[in-house]
């Protein structure tokens, strides 16, 4: 099978062990553990808008509002930066950055809070146990920091770029939406085109409410819109946390956000959310500043706020990976482990992270 992409043409392998559907962080991540595993697939993916190119990149074990720890940490945690620093190294692409996270802290009760929790055996390894004094005059933060340890940050536009790079030039991207309707499934695997494969992983976050065999009723859509600002007086080396993020981009650049813009699935910009964005960040920071850019994407979440992995009940040739959520850049790379052991060596799934728990 041929496909033409950005003026060239790649062949694209007729039998493989698995055809992937999408390239967000989900699909990125199951690419890379079949790629370690020695097999062969093709990815459909049209480069479009996702939620993976939007978002901030910042891993973060900790829920910042309570300073409570995110939902199974230490495994999440455990995986998420060797798996990228391996991806890193076999991109050759530098995407990422091991960057601390300054928690605003808003009064004295915020500051003794995090004291206590960060004397918590579960979160001692995460936060540290000194409030931060405040030295930036361009940030209002009279009660200092809280700062996240081990937190890390991806460029995840580069990410995207290299990894479908790479898939080019290996011969395994397809630059087409994937046409439902045309899979076929046999007795041995399945069939789409020309193409014949064991498995297929569909990836697809929020796009999978157009999939027939995905279970609509479970995904929720979460509209977040980002602004991209300039800010040259702000000097902020470190990712700031306040009622919104600001992270560092380089030369100036800030990614501020996101937002949740409920009941509204569309990729349309609002003034709500820059409004929001702006009035917030004028508390945070006292420098001017610019605004460069509006950025939507959509969260694909999930109404009891954990992850969809696992077989289709009925169709054991189709897998999925979604509902990643807020979360998703933590959560892919365990995710990814659990999905593709499940496939290829039988082992059972966590029963909370299970798709089955939806099919019925």
């Amino acid at each position: 099978m041929h496909t033409a992409a950005e003026g060239f043409t790649f062949v694209v392998m007729a039998d493989v062990d698995y055809i992937v559907v999408g390239l967000g962080v989900a699909g990125i991540s199951a690419c890379a553990r079949l790629i370690e595993d020695g097999k062969d697939f093709v990815v459909f993916d049209t480069a479009q808008q996702t939620a993976t190119r939007v978002a901030g990149g910042v891993v973060n074990p900790v829920v910042l509002k309570w300073f409570t720890p995110v939902w199974e940490m230490n495994a999440f945690m455990n995986e998420a930066l060797p798996f990228y620093k391996r991806l890193s190294r076999h991109l050759d692409c530098p995407f990422l950055k091991e960057l601390p996270i300054n928690r605003v802290l808003t009064n004295p009760q915020e500051q003794n809070d995090w004291m206590v929790a960060s004397d918590k055996k579960i979160l001692e390894p995460y936060l540290s146990a000194t409030i931060g004094e405040n030295k930036n005059t361009a940030i209002n933060a009279p009660y200092g920091f809280g700062e996240v340890l081990q937190a890390f940050k991806l460029d995840t536009p580069t990410l995207l770029n290299s990894f479908r790079e790479m898939l080019h030039t290996t011969g395994r991207y397809v630059d087409t939406s994937f046409q439902y309707q045309e899979l076929k499934l046999t007795d041995t695997g399945l069939a789409y085109g020309d193409i014949k494969a064991k498995r297929i992983i569909f990836c697809e976050g929020s796009a999978a409410l157009k999939n027939p065999f995905f279970p609509p009723e479970c995904l929720i859509p979460k509209k977040g819109e980002y602004l991209i600002i300039k800010a040259p007086d702000l000097q902020l080396s470190s990712v700031l946390k306040g009622p919104f993020f600001i992270i560092p981009l380089g030369d100036h650049l800030y990614k501020v956000g996101a937002t949740f813009v409920h009941g509204d699935n569309t990729f349309l910009e609002t003034n709500r959310s820059k409004e929001q964005i702006e009035n917030a960040l004028r508390k945070m920071i006292t420098c001017e500043f610019e605004i460069i850019s509006q950025l939507v994407g959509m969260r694909p979440t999930v109404k009891d706020r954990r992850p969809i992995v696992g077989k289709h009940i009925k169709y054991a040739q189709i897998a999925f990976l979604n509902g990643l959520g807020t979360r998703g850049i933590l959560m892919a790379p365990r995710l990814s482990k659990l999905l593709h052991d499940h496939l290829e060596h039988g082992l059972e799934l966590p029963e909370d992270v299970r798709i089955d728990r939806f099919l019925s």
